[in-house]
């Protein structure tokens, strides 16, 4: 009767260290998976100010423009302009077929509020050299928000880097029809209207 009370303890006291040692693994990966979000984010953010000061272009408010004043390209509903006037270099890659390089200059844009500018190779490798923009726009013109490279926020609530790293390799970070990027949360015709209540373009003369 004592050996098998006993027996009974010891069983008790073993289930009872089990329960407390599973309540600290499950209290460790609760408090570990924060961490492991918050590290990753901190290496995004050591990675985006990893730029090349010397192959940096000079990039202001000014540079971007009306859609309309824009080249449109065939592989997507987004305009393409080339800051340092190597336009057709940059419409070439946008209405290829395959895909390729953009070169140095090249300024992509899907909607009026956000843009995307390719600076000299090797100035950010984690995007490719491109820098990504979040614009105020209106009649007087277009002003610089928010820029950066992996870490801008859209105002869809999406990180940009997030969004275009999906593109496959060939497309050089850019989201057409059908480079592998996950779909936006809006139609086509959505996207065109937005594109067509540009305020820059119905400037007074």
């Amino acid at each position: 009767m004592i050996e098998r009370s006993l027996d009974d303890q010891s069983r008790a006291r073993f289930h009872l260290l089990t329960r407390s040692a599973v309540l600290k693994k499950s209290s460790f990966i609760r408090l570990s998976k924060p961490l492991l979000l918050i590290a990753c984010s901190l290496l995004l953010i050591g990675r985006s100010n990893s730029q090349d000061a010397d192959r940096q272009l000079p990039v202001t408010g000014d540079i971007f423009k009306c859609l309309t004043e824009m080249t449109k390209s065939l592989n997507g509903d987004f305009f393409v302009d080339n800051i340092l006037g190597n336009l057709e270099a940059t419409t070439a890659v946008a209405n290829s077929e395959t895909g390729g390089d953009y070169p140095p200059g090249s300024v992509v844009v899907l909607v009026p509020s956000e843009a995307m500018v390719k600076h000299e190779a090797g100035w950010n490798a984690a995007t490719n050299d491109w820098e990504f923009f979040e614009l105020n726009v209106s009649e007087q013109g277009s002003e610089i928000n928010v820029r950066g490279t992996t870490e801008v926020i859209n105002q869809f609530g999406g990180n940009c880097f997030g969004c275009h790293v999906q593109a496959r390799p060939e497309w050089d970070l850019i989201c057409g029809t059908d480079h592998g990027c996950a779909p936006l949360p809006l139609t086509r015709e959505t996207i065109a209207n937005i594109q067509n209540s540009d305020p820059r373009c119905n400037k007074e003369d």
